[in-house]
């Protein structure tokens, strides 16, 4: 391939939002009022677990760091989709792109490790509640915490290596809308065996691996939970269980569809909804999984909220 096919193209063009130009206001309305639910639902949560001392434990630990990679996933992406509608111009910069792939991959890949630990904690309250407190110690919390963030970043650190490699002679149609690994590689002129061997290989450490290890822990927490004697008891830790569990199927699944599509693609309207589903569907749907399933949080929204009035 000679020299002139491979020069490198200075922006990309959105496909996804672009075949409806006479929708261009609705649209701006929908994603603006999806990403201020984000960011207001998520945000109370984090206020809530920090105002409340009663939240102050591991589970709520984690549940913070979980809305905080929310509000990161959304806010790397919408604020783009919402600059462009306003604009009713579709594009974004070479650098622009990598940086939002890099970005949007290392916030999404840490939440299935952060919703393994999760897992772990709810295993170790369930099954281990004499050695809860020597197995969740502050420390470890703190480290599980890190951990997660720094798993999630080294495989967007791979992808993002691998797709500064690329060349997409003068190609630059982007159907998605936003900048991620899979439309990218549909598009690349040169050779992608070595993107989609790593796009295969570490969505099974990032997120098939968490979730083995989610499936397992829940075996044996609902073993332990059908050996609870209390009603009460039972349906608060099932109560807590499903809250996590639901969180868990949206994340993976929508991850697994999105980094494992086949070769052939979707139309462009499917994808645009695949996308929307896992950087702004999940993201909002997150809180009120939490909160209104969770009778602990939404008495410290209701303190938190009483507080504020009488102030």
């Amino acid at each position: 391939m000679d020299a002139e096919n491979q020069t490198q193209v200075g922006e990309f063009i959105f496909l996804g939002l672009s075949r409806a130009p006479g929708d261009q206001v609705f649209l701006f309305l929908v994603f603006l009022a999806a990403y201020l639910a984000i960011v207001t639902g998520n945000l109370m949560i984090l206020i809530v677990v920090l105002m409340d001392t009663r939240l102050h434990s591991p589970m709520y630990f984690f549940l913070s760091h979980l809305s905080c990679l929310d509000i990161c996933v959304s806010s790397v992406v919408v604020p783009k989709i919402l600059v462009n509608l306003l604009r009713q111009s579709h594009t974004i910069s070479y650098n622009q792109c990598l940086a939002q792939t890099f970005f949007l991959i290392g916030f999404f890949g840490s939440e299935p490790a952060l919703l393994a630990v999760m897992a772990y904690d709810r295993y170790a309250a369930i099954c281990q509640p004499l050695h809860y407190s020597r197995l969740m110690r502050n420390r470890l919390c703190v480290y599980l915490a890190v951990a997660s963030w720094v798993w999630g970043f080294l495989d967007s650190a791979i992808h993002a290596a691998l797709a500064s490699k690329l060349h997409f002679c003068g190609a630059n149609q982007i159907p998605q809308i936003f900048c991620d690994v899979p439309p990218l590689l549909k598009i690349a002129c040169s050779d992608t065996s070595i993107n989609e061997l790593a796009t295969h290989i570490t969505s099974m450490f990032v997120g098939l691996a968490p979730f083995l290890f989610i499936i397992i822990s829940y075996f044996y927490i609902l073993a332990s939970i059908l050996r609870i004697h209390s009603n009460t008891s039972r349906k608060k830790a099932f109560s807590t269980c499903a809250s996590h569990m639901v969180v868990v199927t949206l994340c993976v699944g929508n991850g697994f569809v999105n980094y494992n599509r086949p070769s052939t693609g979707y139309s462009l309207e499917i994808d645009t909804v695949l996308s929307s589903m896992y950087c702004v569907v999940t993201p909002m749907l997150n809180p009120l999984i939490y909160s209104l399933r969770n009778k602990e949080v939404k008495d410290a929204l209701r303190k938190v909220l009483n507080c504020r009035r009488t102030v």
